[in-house]
Order: C-alpha cells, then sequence, then structure tokens
C-alpha cells in the first residue's frame, strides 16, 4: 500500500512557483533598493558636491536622507513583516526542503546547469545565514558578543561605519559582508533566469541565452553597488561621520522619535 501524498506532493506545481515567485517579488526586488541605498555612501559622493564641501560629506548626507526617507514610510513594520520577512522565511524553509530533495550530480555530469544548480544551493544556504544575522544585528540589535555593532538610524553613518570597523572581528566584517551579499547577489540573478524557465517564459535555448544575459546584467549592476557600499563603509572615516551628523539639524524624521512640546525659549526660533 502506497503511503499517502505529503501536502507539498500534492501542491508542488503550485508550491515551486510560489517559492520561484516569492524569491523575485518582492524579496529580490528589495535588494535593489537596499543596496542602492548603502551604496549611497560611495555615489553620493559625485551627485552635486558643493564647493564647500568635500565629496565625503555629501555622500555621508547622502546616506542618512536615504534612511531618513525610508523610516519616514508610513507603516514600515508592516510593509517589512508582510513585504520581507514573511516572503523571506516562506523562500528560506521551502527553499531548504527543495534542496535536500535534490541531488547534485556534478561528479558524474560536470556540465555548466549542474554546477549553477549547485552554487545556488550553496548560495541560498550562505543568504539564509547571513540574513538573518544582517537583520537581527542592524533592526533587532543583538551584537553577538560585541561581533556585529548595531545601527543607530539617527546617525547612520557612522553607526554602519562602526558596525563594519569597531566589531570584535575586525577586518574580517568587510570580507564576510562582500562574500555574502556577493553571493545573495548570485542567488538573485541565477535564481531570475531559472524562474523564467519555471513559469514557462523562456522556453527555446536563444530565449534562455537572451534571458540568461539580462540576469547576468543585473547581476553585474547589483555585484557593484555591493562593493561600493562595503568599501564605503569600510574606509569611511567615523569621526567625520559622527561631525557631519552632529551638524544636521533634520538627522532623524519625525517617525523615529516621539514630539517634544518645545521649550518656552525656543518658540519662535
Amino acid at each position: 500500500m502506497n503511503a499517502p501524498a505529503s501536502p507539498i506532493s500534492k501542491h508542488y506545481f503550485l508550491v515551486r512557483r510560489l517559492h520561484s515567485l516569492s524569491g523575485i517579488v518582492p524579496v529580490g526586488l528589495f535588494l535593489f533598493p537596499h543596496l542602492f541605498t548603502n551604496s549611497s555612501i560611495m555615489w553620493g559622493r559625485w551627485t552635486s558636491p558643493t564647493a564647500t564641501e568635500p565629496p565625503v560629506v555629501r555622500g555621508i548626507e547622502m546616506f542618512q536622507e536615504e534612511v531618513n526617507f525610508i523610516h519616514s514610510v508610513p507603516f514600515l513594520f508592516l510593509i517589512e513583516l508582510f513585504g520581507i520577512w514573511l516572503p523571506l522565511a516562506f523562500h528560506a524553509v521551502f527553499g531548504v526542503v527543495f534542496a535536500m530533495q535534490a541531488k547534485v550530480n556534478v561528479q558524474h555530469y560536470g556540465y555548466q546547469d549542474n554546477w549553477r544548480y549547485l552554487w545556488q544551493r550553496i548560495t541560498g544556504y550562505v543568504a539564509f545565514a547571513f540574513i538573518f544575522l544582517h537583520i537581527s544585528s542592524l533592526r533587532w540589535g543583538w551584537t553577538y558578543g560585541g561581533a556585529f555593532p548595531t545601527f543607530d538610524p539617527h546617525h547612520a553613518a557612522s553607526t554602519t561605519a562602526e558596525h563594519f570597523q569597531k566589531g570584535s572581528m575586525g577586518a574580517a566584517m568587510a570580507i564576510i559582508y562582500l562574500v555574502s551579499v556577493l553571493a545573495i547577489v548570485f542567488h538573485f540573478a541565477n535564481g531570475l533566469w531559472t524562474a523564467g524557465i519555471t513559469w514557462g517564459l523562456t522556453v527555446s535555448v536563444p530565449a534562455m541565452r537572451r534571458w540568461g544575459q539580462v540576469c547576468a546584467s543585473i547581476g553585474v549592476v547589483l555585484a557593484t553597488a555591493a562593493v561600493l557600499a562595503v568599501y564605503g563603509f569600510t574606509t569611511l572615516d567615523i569621526a567625520t561621520a559622527k561631525e557631519v551628523e552632529s551638524r544636521r539639524t533634520d538627522v532623524a524624521p519625525a517617525s523615529l522619535e516621539a514630539p517634544q512640546p518645545p521649550a518656552p525659549s525656543a518658540i519662535g526660533e
């Protein structure tokens, strides 16, 4: 007598496509604003620096403006919960399930697609571990014994630089971030390519090749943003960042702190 089919087996076609979709929308698309916001510490230096400010100051201010905008978005927690964390958890859990069910055969068939699938699994595990560490340290304040200094959105550039430079792991933090984020970029770009096959959008070899070129280009753009972000915060002078932040009058948007009634002497200033 055959054993009853599991719920996943009974709805494998649907679950597989939902898993593919959750890796693209909204989780994958979140990579674009996230990496470009973080890389603004570098590209912000090249966007209309004033004659009286060095480029590094403009980069610090640009990054703070980007962070302020994100934290001023209404219902940010709900957007993160239903738009990022829950889809990410769904994608991660079923990704592990599918990876454990599959067999890697690169030892016998060293084809490009087999190696691509192997690296998709490896980068998926790296992404799962790194994203948890990243969110738990920067959003929840877990320092892991001082290895991951926390993030303060009121002083975004200086605390992000401290996250890279002042942790107990030293320079290894930059290496961990660079390897992990590049792994995530590969996982997304390669997953984007396989999604075309999963959804039946690229059924011919020429279509797969063209779509592969598009996905590779997307991967290069995201990887460039990742490298800029890691380099920018690893080399940023923390004292300079704190000085720039201390001069700002709009470091934190209203949504980040409870409004305080002005002192009598401050009214009208």
